[in-house]
């Protein structure tokens, strides 16, 4: 009898749970919340791991551009540096250039047959302008003032167009100014005015013709000039110069 009931009960429950709807299943909700758990835990980790990645990626990005950065500043550096050593390079060369003129141009002074030229000679005979400009400068220099005019002279005959031709042109003028031969430095004064009207030789131009006209006792003259320098040459060294002289010769009446 009690094998039967036992028998019974057995089925009941078996059919109990399967007439039980899965919803209300207790072992498969637990399934399921246990599912949705490891979904949830899966998911995370995944993100965690997008994360990690984002973040090594950020990493190697802001490395790139610092190193980026740092290839710019080295290749900069390299520039200026290949800047100023050309820089360097060209000065020196300048130097060593004007040194070697300056030397031959001495050389040539001093070879020269009892410091005289002849005509149409320059002292330095095929030479560059520079170097026969600084020839006749080292005569002046020496006072040696007439080879000086005659190299002077020459020079601008040869090298009309050089950018020393204006100071060649002053010196000349002065050559003939320094031996009291104002008469004939005055013309040569004035070609500078005339020729070489943006020189900035001029304002002393101007000065020397007051000069050489005082010298003359050309007074309206040499007053006409030195008024000049200082109206259109205020801010000079010759404007100062010309007004010394128009004191004294209102000091002297003339």
């Amino acid at each position: 009898m009690k094998r039967s009931l036992l028998i019974v009960a057995t089925v009941l429950f078996a059919v109990g749970c399967t007439l039980m709807p899965p919803a209300d299943d207790p072992v498969l909700v637990k399934l399921t919340e246990l599912e949705r758990r490891l979904q949830n835990i899966e998911r995370v980790v995944q993100n965690q791991s997008l994360v990690k990645l984002t973040q090594q990626v950020g990493a190697v990005e802001r490395r790139g551009d610092e190193m980026h950065g740092r290839v710019e500043e080295l290749e900069h550096s390299s520039k200026s540096t290949s800047d100023r050593q050309r820089q360097l390079y060209v000065d020196l060369d300048t130097r060593i250039q004007e040194l070697e003129a300056s030397i031959q141009a001495r050389n040539s002074v001093n070879v020269m047959d009892g410091g005289t030229l002849a005509p149409g000679q320059l002292p330095v005979p095929g030479g560059s302008d520079r170097n026969n400009y600084q020839a006749a400068f080292e005569l002046l220099k020496e006072q040696r003032y007439q080879p000086a005019a005659s190299a002077f002279q020459q020079f601008l005959v040869t090298f009309p167009d050089s950018e020393l031709a204006d100071n060649a042109q002053y010196w000349l003028a002065e050559s003939h100014y320094v031996t009291q031969q104002f008469d004939q430095a005055l013309g040569e004064f004035e070609a500078v005015i005339d020729t070489f009207p943006t020189s900035r030789k001029v304002p002393d131009a101007l000065l020397k013709m007051g000069y050489c006209n005082y010298e003359l006792r050309r007074w309206d003259a040499a007053r006409g000039a030195l008024d000049r320098v200082r109206k259109d040459y205020p801010e000079t060294t010759a404007a100062r110069l010309a007004g010394q002289r128009l004191q004294r010769m209102e000091d002297d009446g003339v």
